[in-house]
């Protein structure tokens, strides 16, 4: 955290031109934002545009944020590379996720790079799970306390479906992180086993809920 490495730097640069692009041009943002009815049509490119493209700064900026403080938590444990392919790994796992439960509602749309974001969170908390977060920014939580209980919380949203926060594409993209940074770090079974655990409880709980057609 802190530092800003050229990988972080390069993600951040296209998630903001590509964005900007979006917010002075509809036309180009309507074409590259993930939609249903696009993608059922042959745009399947918009799996990963999407990923790039935000609301508004606001939104963009918290992304951005996010992705600045636990960065440089992967580049220093597995290197820039690996940073690169676990957030692009989470950005599409998380937008195939997202299309897997909305596949039948063709006036779904969304954007955002919160899955690619969500994956490399949960790689860092995975890596370093010794790490203090701050809930509410205030309230000091160990990092795997927050994992666990974001991505159940995550589940319930997805039950809900009653607001307009991509749910689907959060949880996508964390357990994007999560395995992609198991193949990256198997060394996370030898000293961190017990997280490798508790993080896979809310992957299992969708995975039954799923099949048990309660969600």
């Amino acid at each position: 955290m802190g530092e800003l490495s050229l990988a972080t730097l390069v993600v951040i640069a296209v998630n903001v031109l590509v964005s900007f692009k979006g917010f002075s041009d509809q036309s180009f943002f309507n074409k590259y934002k993930f939609n249903i009815s696009d993608i059922k049509q042959g745009s399947k490119f918009q799996i990963f545009t999407s990923g790039f493209l935000h609301v508004d700064t606001g939104h963009l900026f918290v992304n951005m944020l996010t992705l600045y403080f636990f960065a440089n938590v992967l580049i220093y444990n597995l290197g820039a590379i690996a940073f690169i392919i676990i957030y692009l790994g989470s950005l599409l796992l998380g937008n195939l996720l997202s299309y897997f439960f909305h596949k039948d509602d063709y006036n779904y749309t969304a954007v955002g790079a919160s899955g690619a974001v969500m994956g490399v969170l949960y790689s860092a908390i995975l890596l370093q799970p010794d790490m203090t977060l701050g809930l509410f920014f205030v309230i000091p939580v160990p990092a795997y306390v927050f994992g666990i209980g974001y991505l159940l919380y995550t589940i319930y949203g997805m039950k809900r479906r009653t607001d307009n926060i991509g749910h689907d594409a959060h949880f996508g993209g964390a357990t994007g992180g999560y395995l992609i940074t198991m193949l990256f770090a198997p060394w996370v079974f030898e000293t961190h086993l017990l997280m490798v655990v508790l993080l896979a409880i809310p992957i299992v709980v969708l995975f039954l809920l799923q099949r048990t057609g309660r969600i």
